[in-house]
């Protein structure tokens, strides 16, 4: 299957490069690109992998207050096939920024206020995630989570920007009448900007307050998003290495993912945090000088364990 490319794909040629990562379940490809971005030197991994398959266990982990490598997190969960970094974080706590859920309970939570410089005002962002039910099924959407609920808020539509001086909003702090139902995933992790909505390239990145007037700017990027025909797709792409890599924009990423058939798409933490592993050998080179960058959240697809 080398040089595959979806329909509609008519700017970057893959190569499946599967045999260099090991023995792999048929239900995950590995395709690689090093055709130029725009005129941009640039290097990128694409892991197409089925939710179809029941014998492959979508998951996630946190750190739990500590930060570990994609590395380590593959050792210390036995091994799985693929491993990628996911949420925004603090430096300064290892707190995770946005939602995990691990096996329907919620792990950790969206940050629920920014404050504005120099103001008592603050803004209540609903930032994105990706979340699979117990069936598989993906859905994408902007959550606001409370500590005391057990399930986030999530907004299927469009996300809520409001503003407020309650540092510690609920729900209707965010004044909205748009709908929003109780988000029952079995397994999600959250980033941002949503950047591929039915099907067409929509950053959302002034909305959720992430990036903003950064769009333009070029950086290493891990990005997951699905298919009609359930396929999960993770893009880990290069970059921060002058000449050879050098990432790519929110916009073009937004491209990529939609011209690989994603229904839809978000952006997951990236520069020196992006790092893909699968079979535990990295996909793209890290940007970070030492090495592969700790993180408090990953996601993580498993073979199940025979029963015996």
């Amino acid at each position: 299957m080398t040089g595959y490319a979806p329909a509609a794909f008519t700017q970057l040629n893959w190569d499946r490069v599967d045999t260099a990562f090991g023995k792999l379940p048929r239900s995950i490809q590995v395709y690689k690109t090093t055709d130029s971005l725009n005129g941009h030197p640039f290097i990128a991994y694409c892991v197409v992998a089925s939710l179809k398959d029941r014998k492959l266990e979508f998951t996630t982990q946190v750190g739990e207050g500590k930060r570990y490598t994609p590395t380590q997190y593959y050792e210390k969960e036995g091994n799985p096939l693929v491993v990628l970094n996911a949420t925004f974080f603090s430096f300064a706590t290892n707190q995770n920024l946005n939602a995990v859920i691990k096996d329907g309970q919620m792990v950790a939570y969206n940050q629920p206020a920014l404050q504005q410089k120099g103001t008592d005002s603050f803004y209540y962002p609903t930032r994105s995630a990706i979340g699979l039910t117990k069936h598989r099924r993906a859905d994408v959407a902007w959550l606001f989570t409370d500590t005391a609920q057990r399930w986030p808020y999530a907004f299927q539509e469009r996300p809520i920007l409001a503003k407020g001086t309650n540092p510690d909003p609920s729900l209707a702090d965010l004044n909205t009448l748009d709908q929003w139902k109780w988000w029952k995933m079995h397994t999600a992790i959250g980033g941002g900007p949503v950047i591929v909505k039915d099907g067409f390239v929509n950053v959302t990145n002034e909305e959720e307050q992430m990036f903003v007037k950064g769009e333009n700017d070029r950086h290493p990027r891990t990005v997951i998003g699905y298919t009609r025909k359930r396929q999960l797709i993770i893009l880990a792409i290069q970059g921060r290495f002058p000449g050879v890599a050098e990432g790519a924009t929110l916009a073009e990423e937004a491209k990529i993912m939609a011209d690989l058939g994603c229904v839809e798409a978000l952006n997951l933490d990236g520069g020196g945090s992006s790092c893909v592993l699968v079979n535990g050998k990295e996909t793209i080179q890290v940007s970070d000088k030492t090495g592969q960058r700790p993180v408090p959240g990953v996601f993580i697809i498993k073979q199940k364990k025979k029963r015996k």
